[in-house]
Formats: C-alpha cells, structure tokens, sequence
C-alpha cells in the first residue's frame, strides 16, 4: 500500500504538476477536480470538497457538498500528458461531511458487497474482456460511424487498419502498470479487443475506468474516436465486455472440481444459479443503454436465452476450457457502457446469494440450443433476458435483491433516470421510421 510520503516523493522526483482526484457519478460518469502538486498534501487529507449534485447526473440541484477521499494505492501517473510538468491520477472515494461514504457512490457500493464476501472467506477475481470500436472523425474532429477498413477476428495490417493505434494503448497501459495478455481484431470492422489480466474485483473496476480513458486518449492522437457504445452500426457485431470470474477461499479456487464433467464444483453451479435467477433485474446496470438492448436482440454472438455451456454459443455463462486453478465462469451479457463498478456488484452479489440459497442453475443447455424456435424454448423452461431497457427496468424495480445490494434511494434514483431515458428515446422519430412509413401512409 502507497503512504503520503511515498506518493510526495514521486511526484518530486518525476515533475509532476498536476493531480487529477478523479471519482464517477451513479452512472459511471468519470469526472475530476485537477490540483497542483502544491496542493496535494491538503488533498490526500481529504479536504478536497465539490457540488454533490455532479454525483447525480441531472437529477439532482443544490445538493450538500460532498468530499474526496483519494485511494493512495491508485496514484499513477497518465502517460498520454506532457512529459514535462507530467498529469498523475488517483482514485476517490465520495464522503459526506462527517466523513460516512456517500449510499448511492458506486465504488462505496461494490466496497459493501466486497466485504461481506470477505466476512464469508471469499476472494474474487475477475478478468475483463473489453471490446470498443475505432472510427473516424469529420474535419471538425467530430466523431463518425464511418472506418475504411473491413477487417474481420483476429485480421492483421494492411487489413486492421486500427493496429497502430492498438499499440500505442497497448504500451501505454502497460506503463501504468496494466498486465495485457493479448489484444486483436474483433469480428466487425473497426472493432477491437483488449485484455488485461485478471485481478481482485476492486482492482479490476478502477483497471476498467482507466483503461477506458486511456483508450480514448491515445485514439484520438490518432485522429480516431473510440467508442464503447455496445451497439454503434446496424448489422454488425456489437461490443460486450465479458468477465470471466473466480472465487477463492483459503488459497483455493472454490470453483474448480477435476472430477466434475464440466471440471466445475458445486459452488460454481450455484452461483451461477443465483446470476440466472437475478439477471433480468441486473441487466438495468450490466446493459444501461437503449442502446444495449439493440446488441442483445441482435445476435452475432451476444446471448439472449438464460442458458450455460461448455461451448461457445450465444449464452449467458459459458465455462471457459481451462481448468485447475484456472477455473472461471464467464458472464457474456454485460456491455462496456456499464459502470464496473455496480456491475461487479450486482454479479458478485447474485452469485453470493446463489451459493447461500444453492441455486440450481439447470442442465448444460444442449447443443446448438438457441436455434430452436420460441415456443421449443418455453416448453423448456428457458427463459429470455429483457428486450429493452424499459423491460429490464420493471424487473429491476421489482427485485428486493436489487434493491439489498444497491441501496433502496440509489434503485430509486436510477430507475427514475432510466425511465426518462426511455421516453426520451420514444419521443424520437428515427430515419428507419420515416423510410418504412412515409410514403405508405
């Protein structure tokens, strides 16, 4: 763990002049107050105050002001600024002015859920697969849709014409200390794929809102936009941002189990019993956009139907072939536009309450078991994730789980907002609407 003393000497020693506290709203907004080095010490005091209606979106005006509470073992320094008169960053926890932490700050939320799990013996590890888009932008460095290339999975250069770009984030998160274990193509153009190892779930959410400034930095010295919108063009495949978790106990990985035939143990099923009876509620924070639902509804890879394999398929867990230690369970449903932060939450929470409840996740869904018809599916009792946001929305509101884990005020709030959201976007009148209707009618 980092000291004050520690971070004031490398803040001398590397010429750093400024300090971003940085901290995300409800939604999973990143934002900051940018200090001087001057300033810093009065900053890892906490002294540090702000409007606390930022930690609302739009919801909220005049609210109390709210305090940071910088996270010392955060402090890194950003290596797409100036080399001279260099930018650092830490991580904030937000706090009212008697120093309680903030009920709707979601790193205070997943802190919650993370020492429960602790009181219980429980470590959890996840590792992030995170998928984004790389286009153009106009003259007036306005973002696009638009990218020339027509790369495929795991396509090269000249074909990738993003593998420069993926470099440079490469090396630069690896200057911040980020282990990658590969980066690629990803199956539609201008679609990539980075992943970095697996790491404690805190860990692993600040790793993730690093990693997405940092991706969009370095791609826009390249003149590009990247984007984490789960469903940015019509007929391609969409970016998800699967995780592949394990749980530990006593050194153990609880999820193995080499006499099993799927080589998982019967902690394994039950917490994934508890993610399949609590995911349509969880998908108002794993899926948050109007947008997320246009890459589930989709195919191309992203599950629908609440079934697990062994296999790669359009499903919602899959167990992944290594096996030992190593042994994982990947949830493919949640999208990059989530807050890491609520999404680990409510994972790990719904697993928790899985191995509490011992959960019967089901049979291994046959092979091939999304081609079949609807009604096939229904006869065995498959059920199917949300078809919008509205829908996941209701489910949300309706889970007292959702509500245990989240926080009953922060449940409010949030649906309050994504109910806007969605009559916002019913409001709109959209180019296919006008194309199928107007001269029809």
């Amino acid at each position: 763990m980092k000291t004050k003393a520690e971070i004031l000497r490398l803040v001398e020693e590397e010429d750093v002049e400024f300090i971003r506290l940085q901290f995300t709203d409800m939604f999973g907004t990143l934002k900051n107050i940018a200090v001087t080095a001057n300033q810093l010490e009065r900053a890892m005091e906490n002294k540090y105050v702000f409007d606390g209606s930022s930690m609302y979106g739009n919801l909220r005006k005049g609210e109390e002001d709210m305090y940071l509470y910088p996270d010392l073992d955060t402090f890194v320094m950003l290596p797409w600024r100036p080399q001279q008169g260099k930018v650092a960053r830490l991580l904030c926890d937000v706090c009212r002015a008697d120093g309680t932490p903030l009920n709707v700050n979601s790193r205070t939320i997943l802190k919650k859920v993370l020492k429960e799990a602790e009181a219980k013996g429980y470590t959890f590890f996840v590792d992030p697969e995170c998928e984004f888009f790389l286009f153009h932008t106009d003259e007036n460095g306005i973002p696009t849709t638009t990218t020339h290339e027509q790369a495929g999975y795991m396509d090269i250069s000249p074909l990738d014409l993003g593998e420069n770009a993926r470099r440079d984030m490469v090396l630069t998160l690896e200057e911040m200390g980020f282990e990658i274990e590969s980066s690629h193509h990803e199956i539609a153009p201008a679609q990539h794929e980075i992943d970095f190892k697996y790491a404690e779930a805190m860990k692993t959410a600040d790793s993730i809102v690093t990693f997405r400034t940092a991706v969009r930095s370095i791609a826009k010295r390249f003149g590009l936009h990247a984007t984490f919108m789960p469903k940015p063009k019509p007929g391609v495949a969409g970016s998800g941002m699967h995780m592949n978790i394990s749980l530990f106990k006593d050194g153990k990985n609880l999820f193995s189990d080499p006499s099993d035939e799927a080589g998982i143990s019967q902690e394994a099923r039950w917490f994934m019993g508890g993610i399949m009876a609590h995911v349509k509620a969880m998908c108002a924070i794993t899926n948050p956009l109007v947008n997320s639902y246009k890459r589930l509804m989709s195919g191309f890879e992203a599950p629908r139907d609440i079934i697990w394999t062994t296999r790669v398929q359009n499903t919602l867990i899959r167990i992944p072939s290594l096996k030992g230690e190593e042994t994982s369970i990947e949830l493919r449903f949640p999208d990059p536009s989530a807050n890491p932060y609520l999404t680990l939450a409510v994972c790990l929470a719904a697993g928790m309450d899985g191995i509490e409840r011992r959960l019967d996740p089901g049979a291994e869904a046959a092979y091939r078991f999304e081609e079949r018809t609807p009604e096939e599916k229904a006869a065995a009792g498959v059920g199917q994730l949300p078809e919008t946001l509205r829908e996941a929305v209701a489910y949300m509101e309706q889970d007292a789980f959702m509500k245990n884990v989240l926080g009953g005020d922060f449940v409010q709030l949030y649906t309050d907002a994504k109910k806007a959201e969605w009559n916002e976007y019913m409001s709109q009148v959209s180019e296919w609407e006008v194309d199928k209707y107007l001269y029809r009618t």
